[in-house]
């Protein structure tokens, strides 16, 4: 009875901490950004516009990843080895939603560079 009860604690702790880990960056979907807010620049502009918010992404990403990092290893330290460790796992929303806007502004940029045929190359990694 007792091992019953330590294994739905131990069930309980993951699942809850496991809703509020941190997602991976490929797992973020772009937020919509209309081509239209693009539509006045030249090619050249959107080429700019596309390195700036390409860097400010991966910078993004990196930092979405490292903090998904951060609590895979609180998980596993709260599961493992000391359970209030549970409590610093969260993700963080706005860095989720901050990556979602970059990836949904280089989907609008390049939208923009193809319907002014730019022949811009956009690289997915």
């Amino acid at each position: 009875m007792k091992t019953i009860k330590t294994f739905a604690a131990l069930a309980t702790a993951l699942s809850l901490t496991a809703a509020g880990c941190a997602s991976r960056s490929e797992d973020v979907a772009a937020a919509y950004v209309s081509p239209m807010a693009y539509s006045s620049y030249s090619c050249r502009e959107l080429g700019m516009e596309a390195q700036r918010v390409s860097a400010a992404a991966a910078a993004a990403a990196g930092a979405q990843d490292s903090s998904r990092t951060k609590d895979v290893v609180a998980t596993t330290a709260a599961v493992v080895v000391f359970w209030p460790a549970a409590f610093f796992v969260g993700g963080n929303g706005a860095q989720t939603a901050e990556l979602a806007r970059l990836k949904g502004q280089m989907q609008a940029v390049e939208e923009a560079s193809i319907q002014k045929r730019c022949g811009i190359t956009f690289r997915r990694s």
